[in-house]
C-alpha cells in the first residue's frame, strides 16, 4: 500500500531525536489548517469522484450535483458567518492564523478554480460521454424544427401557467429574489421604445432538463436509441414573447442567488421555542445575499442593476462557463437508465436476526446478545421493527427517542403515533435546530402533539445530536430497559445513502446511562458520573482526553497501544493538540476523517506517527468510532460526535461502549481493518494539507471498502466471513 506507516525503529529514533531539540511550540499556527479551507479541500474530492471514469457515468454527473449542493449550504452558512464578521468588525483569528477577510479571500480563489474544474469536466467529458450513452443534452439553438415544436409545446401547456414575470420601475419595487433560486433578468422595450426589466423566475417544482424527441423507448434500461434533452430556463428564454405580449424581447440573461441562510435563534429572549424557529425559517428567506452566479457572458449593464438592488459586492459575482447552480444536475441523475447507475443490492440482516428460532421475536435475540448494524450493508428494517413491535406489544409501557432528522414520510414516527393509539407512554426529543430540516421536524413535532405525544425541544442553547431510543418493557416481575443507540438518525432514507452505526442492548449499565440522559434531556439533572456513556458537554472531553492520556502511558511502559478514530471532521484544537503530543510520545495513530481535518499529519517532530485517510465513495461515511487498544484490553466507542468544539461543547452527544468481544472483533476485521486497507478509494493527507490517492502496491490486490462490503450483503456471506490474515491485516501490523 502506498505511504506505508514508519517501523518501530524509526518512531525510536524520532522520540530521541525529539529530546535533543527544543520542544515544538504545540499552539503555532503553522501546525493547523484552516477548517474553511479543509471543507472546500472535501468538496474537491467530491469532484474528483465526478472525474473518476470507474464510477457509472450518471453516478458521475450525482457527484457534481453534490457538489453543487454541497456548495451551496458552504455559503449559505459558512461564508456567510465570515462575511457577517468582517460587516461587524471582528477580527477573530483562526487556529491556522488567519483572520475572517483572509479566509474570504483565500475561500474565493479556490471555489473560482473547482467552479472552472467542475464546469470544464462536464462540458469537455461529462456531456459527450451522456451523448454517446443516448442522453443528449443541449443549447436551444441546436435543436431541430420538431424538437423546438415539443418544446414549445411543453412550455404552452406545462411551464407558461407557472411563471409569474415580476416588473421593476418606479412603481414597482426591484422583486424579491428567493435563495437558491435561478432567474432571468429580462429586458424589454414598449411601444414607445422605453426599455424595462423584468425578472422570471424559474420554477423548481418542474423538471430542470426537458426531453423533446419522442421515442416510447427513450426510457427502457439499455435503450441505446438518442434522446435530447434541454435546460428548462433555455425553453423559457425562446418563449418570452408569451409573458410580454406586444412587448420587443431585448435580451435576457440568467442568474442564481445565494442568502444567508444560518438561523439566528435567540432562546433566552424566545418564550415559545417551535414559533422562534417557525418564524426563523420564514426569514431564512429574506436573508442577505452572500453570492451571486451569472453567464460569463452577462453585460455589464445587467451586472451592475443585479448588484446593486441585491446590495452586494464584485467579490461576491461569480461568473460560470456553463450550467448555473450545478445541484440542478440532480433531475439528469434521475433520468431513468439504470444501466448507468450503481448496481442495486439488498442490505441484509445480521446473523443474530437472520433466522430467529420459533416463537422468538426481535425482543429475545436482544435479550441473548448485543446486536450490531452497519448501515446501509445491514438493514435498517430491524431498528423499524423494534419501534412497530414496541408499539403493538403489550408488555411495553414507554417509547423514549431523540429526533435529529427524520425526512418525511417517516416510519419511524408513524410507529411512535402508532404507539400512543395503543396506549403506550411516548416521549419525544425533537431536534428542531437541525439545519435545513426545520420545516420538517416542526411538522412533525406538530403532528405528535396533536396526538399525544410528550414533545420537547431540548436545552437551551444546545442542539441535542445524539441518537438513541429506549424501549421500557414489563416481563413477569421486573423491569427491562431495551437501548438502540447510533452513529446516524432515524432516517429510513438517508439509512441507504449513508454509512453508519447502530447497536441493539438490555446492558443494565448503559440503559440507567440513558435513562438519566432522558431525564437530562427533558426535565432537570445535574448528574455528572455516567456508567458507560460519554456525554457532551457533560463529561466526553474530559473522558476522550483521559483515554488518550492513557492510552500515551500504555506506549511509553512498553505496552500495545494505538489510536484509529473514524469521523466525519477533526477541527478542535485542543484535541489536535492533544493528538500532536501523543504522536511525540511515539504512539502510532491512524485517522479516518471523510471532511474537514484541520491536523497536519507526518510533521517531523511533532505528528510523523499520525496518518490521516480521507475515503469519498458511493456513500456518504458518517459512522464515528474510537478506537483504543489500551495495553492489550481494547475498548471501542461508537456515537454521533465528532472531535469538534460544537460535539464537545455545544451539543448533547452520546458515546457508547462496544463491550462484547464478539462485536469488537467485527468492528476491527470488517470495518476499521477494510477501510484502512481501502487503496481505491482512499485519499492520504500530506504535511501540506494536499491529499494524493493511495494506489495498490505493485502485485497487492485492490481494495474499495464500500464495495469490499456490499459483496458481503448476498446472502450467507455472513456464515462464510473468515477472519483476516494477521498479514493482511492493518490492525496487526
Amino acid at each position: 500500500m502506498a505511504a506505508p506507516r514508519p517501523c518501530k525503529s524509526r518512531e525510536a529514533k524520532t522520540r530521541r531525536g525529539s529530546k535533543q531539540s527544543a520542544p515544538a511550540d504545540l499552539r503555532d499556527p503553522k501546525l493547523y489548517i484552516n477548517s474553511e479551507l479543509s471543507l472546500l479541500s472535501f468538496q474537491r474530492r467530491v469532484l474528483e469522484e465526478a472525474m473518476d471514469e470507474s464510477n457509472p457515468l450518471l453516478e458521475r454527473v450525482k457527484f457534481l450535483a453534490i457538489l453543487g449542493s454541497n456548495l451551496d449550504e458552504f455559503f449559505m452558512v459558512r461564508v456567510a458567518g465570515l462575511t457577517e464578521q468582517v460587516e461587524a468588525g471582528i477580527v477573530e483569528y483562526a487556529p491556522d492564523g488567519m483572520s475572517p477577510s483572509a479566509q474570504l479571500i483565500a475561500i474565493r480563489r479556490e471555489v473560482r478554480r473547482i467552479f472552472a474544474d467542475a464546469h470544464k469536466h462536464l462540458r469537455v467529458q461529462l456531456l459527450p460521454a451522456l451523448a454517446e450513452a443516448g442522453i443528449r443534452i443541449v443549447d436551444y439553438s441546436e435543436l431541430t424544427e420538431s424538437q423546438r415544436l415539443l418544446a414549445t409545446e411543453y412550455f404552452r401547456e406545462t411551464v407558461f401557467p407557472v411563471l409569474t414575470p415580476l416588473a421593476f420601475d418606479p412603481g414597482r419595487p426591484f422583486p424579491h429574489i428567493s435563495n437558491l433560486s435561478l432567474n432571468l433578468a429580462v429586458f424589454i422595450s414598449d411601444a414607445a421604445g422605453a426599455r424595462r426589466f423584468a425578472r422570471v423566475k424559474v420554477p423548481d417544482s418542474l423538471p430542470q432538463v426537458i426531453p423533446v424527441t419522442r421515442l416510447k423507448s427513450a426510457h427502457q434500461p439499455g435503450s441505446r436509441r438518442v434522446q435530447t434533452y434541454v435546460w428548462l430556463e433555455q425553453i423559457i428564454a425562446a418563449n418570452l414573447d408569451a409573458l410580454f405580449p406586444g412587448m420587443q424581447i431585448l435580451e435576457s440573461h440568467a442568474f442564481h442567488v445565494t442568502r444567508d441562510a444560518d438561523i439566528d435563534i435567540k432562546e433566552l429572549e424566545a418564550e415559545d421555542l417551535l414559533e422562534t424557529i417557525e418564524e426563523g425559517v420564514r426569514q431564512r428567506r429574506f436573508g442577505s445575499v452572500i453570492r451571486l452566479m451569472v453567464h460569463h457572458e452577462m453585460p455589464r449593464h445587467i451586472l451592475q442593476l443585479l448588484m446593486q438592488n441585491l446590495e452586494i459586492n464584485s467579490k461576491q459575482v461569480y461568473r460560470i462557463r456553463g450550467l448555473l447552480g450545478l445541484s440542478r444536475l440532480m433531475s439528469v441523475y434521475q433520468i431513468d437508465r439504470p444501466d448507468l447507475k450503481y448496481k442495486s443490492f439488498v442490505p441484509k440482516l445480521p446473523p443474530e436476526l437472520e433466522a430467529l428460532p420459533e416463537g422468538e421475536d426481535i425482543f429475545a435475540a436482544i435479550q441473548r446478545n448485543d446486536i450490531l448494524l452497519h448501515h446501509p450493508f445491514d438493514s435498517f428494517q430491524p431498528v423499524i421493527d423494534l419501534l412497530e413491535k414496541a408499539a403493538r406489544d403489550p408488555l411495553v409501557l414507554a417509547i423514549k427517542i431523540v429526533l435529529y432528522r427524520v425526512g418525511r414520510n417517516s416510519p419511524v414516527v408513524q410507529a411512535l403515533l402508532d404507539a400512543i393509539e395503543e396506549g403506550k407512554q411516548v416521549a419525544v426529543l425533537m431536534e428542531l435546530k437541525a439545519r435545513f430540516d426545520e420545516e420538517s421536524n416542526i411538522e412533525w413535532a406538530r403532528a405528535l402533539e396533536r396526538a399525544g405525544v410528550h414533545v420537547v425541544y431540548g436545552l437551551l442553547g444546545l442542539k441535542s445530536h445524539c441518537k438513541v431510543a429506549l424501549i421500557v418493557r414489563k416481563e413477569g416481575d421486573r423491569i427491562r430497559r431495551y437501548v438502540h443507540l447510533a452513529t446516524g438518525n432515524y432516517n429510513a432514507i438517508t439509512a441507504h445513502l449513508y454509512t453508519d452505526i447502530g447497536m441493539f442492548t438490555v446492558d443494565e449499565d448503559i440503559a440507567s446511562d440513558v435513562t438519566n440522559l432522558f431525564n437530562y434531556l427533558t426535565g432537570y439533572s445535574l448528574k455528572k458520573d455516567y456508567q458507560k456513556l460519554l456525554v457532551s458537554p457533560v463529561n466526553m472531553r474530559e473522558s476522550l482526553e483521559k483515554l488518550i492520556r492513557r492510552e500515551m502511558e500504555h506506549q511509553r511502559a512498553g505496552r500495545p497501544a494505538r489510536l484509529i478514530f473514524k469521523m466525519n471532521a477533526l477541527v478542535d484544537a485542543r484535541m489536535i493538540r492533544l493528538l500532536y503530543e501523543a504522536s511525540q510520545a511515539g504512539l502510532r495513530i491512524d485517522l479516518l476523517v471523510r471532511g474537514m481535518c484541520c491536523l497536519r499529519p507526518g510533521v517531523p517532530g511533532v505528528s510523523e506517527n499520525i496518518q490521516v485517510t480521507s475515503i469519498v465513495g458511493r456513500f456518504l461515511e458518517h459512522s464515528r468510532i474510537y478506537y483504543f487498544r489500551n495495553g492489550g484490553d481494547e475498548q471501542i466507542y461508537l456515537g454521533s460526535a465528532d472531535l469538534m468544539p460544537r460535539n464537545l461543547d455545544r451539543r448533547v452527544e452520546a458515546l457508547f461502549p462496544v463491550e462484547s468481544d464478539r462485536l469488537k472483533t467485527r468492528i476491527k476485521r470488517e470495518i476499521l481493518d477494510i477501510y484502512l486497507r481501502d487503496n481505491v478509494k482512499a485519499r492520504r493527507m500530506l504535511p501540506t494539507g494536499a491529499y494524493v490517492r493511495v494506489r495498490p502496491a505493485k502485485g497487492a490486490r485492490a481494495v474499495n471498502a464500500q464495495e469490499e462490503l456490499i459483496s458481503r450483503t448476498t446472502p450467507g456471506a455472513a456464515l462464510k466471513r473468515k477472519p483476516l490474515e494477521p498479514a493482511e491485516s492493518e490492525l496487526e501490523r
